[in-house]
């Protein structure tokens, strides 16, 4: 029955070293390039409170 079990398992696999093969690999003739198009916005969201907003229209050149 062991030896039975063997067989089969050397029937199996034998078909499946045969096919094997090799693999290649080789370099791509042109160089590969990526674009990135990335936009970045940025929003800046400021409150005065009324004492700060007045102040500031009392002296424009303060800033």
């Amino acid at each position: 029955m062991r030896l039975n079990r063997t067989k089969g398992l050397l029937a199996a696999a034998l078909p499946v070293m045969m096919a094997g093969g090799c693999v290649n690999v080789t370099a791509p003739d042109k160089p590969i390039v990526i674009n990135l198009n990335i936009s970045i916005t940025q929003e800046v969201v400021y409150r005065l409170d009324n004492k700060a907003k007045t102040l500031i229209q009392e002296n424009p050149g303060i800033f």
